[in-house]
């Protein structure tokens, strides 16, 4: 699989939908009068991404996707629509990356002989100290 570069991938506009809402916190009068936050919801299905890449795309969304299969990113960090939707856009294209990185296959492994004998030794070790440990009895 080729690596995926963030900065050449182009969501197709199709997968897109923009919609801009009231954010919430802080922002004195200008919160309530102007929808400056974007909530950006992107179609996985019309994405066309490999099957690894897309069932780690949905792990990763979590709790962001919805039943439809869309991804829903809410940016409110910054005063513009413009600023937001280049923060929702960079997020999720970072999310993007992250879906298409492939983990290192882990390599079963098992312990040595001599490893195996050295827990075995602690364990009768420990089990001599709490047998000692038992009630006096006078003889």
């Amino acid at each position: 699989m080729p690596e995926f570069a963030p900065d050449s991938y182009v969501i197709p506009a199709d997968a897109l939908e923009e919609r801009f809402v009231t954010a919430s916190g802080p922002g004195g009068q200008n919160v309530n009068k102007v929808a400056t936050a974007v909530q950006l919801r992107v179609s996985l299905y019309k994405l066309g991404l490999p099957l690894a890449a897309y069932q780690k795309l949905k792990m990763l969304a979590g709790s962001r996707l919805t039943n439809d299969g869309a991804v829903v990113i809410i940016a409110q960090r910054f005063r513009t629509q413009e600023a937001n939707r280049e923060d929702a856009r960079a997020r999720f294209i970072e999310m993007l990356a992250q879906a298409h990185h492939r983990d290192a296959r882990r390599i079963k492994t098992k312990p040595s002989k001599a490893a195996k004998a050295r827990r075995v030794d602690s364990k009768k070790a420990r089990s001599a100290v709490k047998a000692g440990r038992g009630k006096y009895r006078a003889e």
